[in-house]
């Protein structure tokens, strides 16, 4: 089932290269989607893909990469529209 997840990180997440990790994992779960730097210091990703491939890359966010520290994660689930072609740092 292919799912669309908006996740939001928040805690010391910019200027620690997480966009790069949060890139490298969704590649590497075969997602498509984006993720970027929001102005209150937050990092956002919007993926989609299958349920179980969304679940895992969510565990690998709240992980991050080595220098990041996530204080929390959400996510809020929304239907499959197969918008995206690809994963991109927006």
């Amino acid at each position: 089932m292919q799912v669309c997840a908006t996740i939001k990180i928040i805690g010391e997440v910019q200027g620690v290269g997480f966009r790069y990790f949060a890139q490298r994992e969704a590649k590497r779960m075969g997602l498509k989607g984006y993720v970027r730097n929001l102005p209150d210091g937050s990092v956002e990703s919007e993926v989609e893909g299958t349920k179980a491939d969304v679940d895992r890359y969510v565990v690998s966010l709240e992980r991050g990469p080595v220098f990041s520290s996530v204080d929390e994660v959400q996510v809020e689930w929304k239907s499959f529209a197969g918008k995206y072609q690809d994963f991109r740092i927006a």
